[in-house]
């Protein structure tokens, strides 16, 4: 009597997505704008311009940045919006808000962008653990996304997932 290994999830049906393998390569940096303002608190519009036209853009080629002020400045919109249009040459995605907001944003992009229908009427699992920064916004918008299509929904890994959705 033989006693072969048999790799049943390796032979099951079940489709993995792995949020990992879409993760965009490029630094995440913070722009905060607090220096660029009279004693870190007032935007002075020319003194501001000039501070934009001057400053070295090219610095953030091929990134994604998050555009702040972490002192209690009341920031126009038009100067983000400013700072967007030197920025956007160069870097990859420009948002308002922190490193997680950043994230998030770019998550939303890849999963709008993402196509699910590989994954009709199919068993899927979510893949859980990961070594890049998947928010979870991006399981929950992945999760929204498959489940009119598939046949049931996992999150974690085929040897111990968590079922999330199962047709009836």
């Amino acid at each position: 009597m033989t006693n072969n290994i048999i790799n049943r999830v390796a032979n099951s049906k079940l489709e993995l997505i792995n949020l990992e393998d879409y993760y965009p390569h490029g630094k995440r940096v913070v722009l905060d704008i607090k220096d660029w303002l009279y004693e870190e608190l007032v935007l002075r519009e020319k003194e501001f311009r000039q501070q934009a036209k001057l400053f070295d853009w090219e610095q953030y080629n091929d990134c994604y940045v998050a555009l702040t002020c972490s002192s209690n400045a009341i920031v126009p919109a038009w100067a983000y919006m400013l700072l967007s249009t030197y920025l956007a040459p160069f870097a990859n995605k420009t948002i308002l808000g922190s490193l997680d907001v950043l994230e998030t944003s770019i998550y939303q992009d890849i999963i709008k962008a993402l196509d699910v229908s590989p994954y009709k009427d199919k068993s899927v699992i979510i893949k859980g653990c990961t070594n890049k920064p998947i928010p979870d916004n991006a399981f929950i918008q992945l999760t929204t996304k498959l489940k009119p299509l598939v046949k049931s929904l996992m999150y974690g890994e085929a040897c111990s997932a968590v079922p999330l959705y199962k047709r009836k």
